[in-house]
């Protein structure tokens, strides 16, 4: 079993120069808050990285252009970005958190013990 962090962002230098302006000029209105807590301005934030690191959990992370090429079937459903999705090779993917959940999320370490419940899982 895999958490999917799958960020409200395409990829792309000139997409993550925007993502990066945008965050700073009007952060109230970035629309994705799973970048907003897993990352600041500019870098990755400290903490997160660290629990990323040292969990011992797979993780995987996608901006939504790539998760939507590499997981692309009739049969996936439509979800809406960002999400956080568990993949187990019986199951398949199960949501983790998704929209509203995150955007209840204040803070990076709130984020960190939601994701250390759903490893629970696996």
């Amino acid at each position: 079993m895999k958490l999917i962090f799958v960020y409200n962002a395409n990829s792309g230098a000139f997409q993550q120069l925007l993502d990066t302006a945008h965050k700073v000029v009007s952060p109230q209105t970035y629309t994705c808050d799973l970048c907003s807590l897993t990352h600041g301005s500019f870098r990755e934030s400290a903490l997160w990285k660290t629990y990323r690191q040292t969990s011992g959990h797979s993780f995987t992370f996608f901006h939504k252009d790539e998760f939507e090429k590499a997981y692309r079937s009739k049969w996936l459903p439509k979800y809406r970005f960002p999400i956080v999705l568990i993949e187990d090779p019986t199951r398949g993917l199960e949501i983790g958190l998704n929209v509203e959940d995150l955007a209840k999320i204040e803070t990076t370490q709130e984020l960190i013990d939601k994701v250390a419940a759903l490893s629970k899982h696996f």
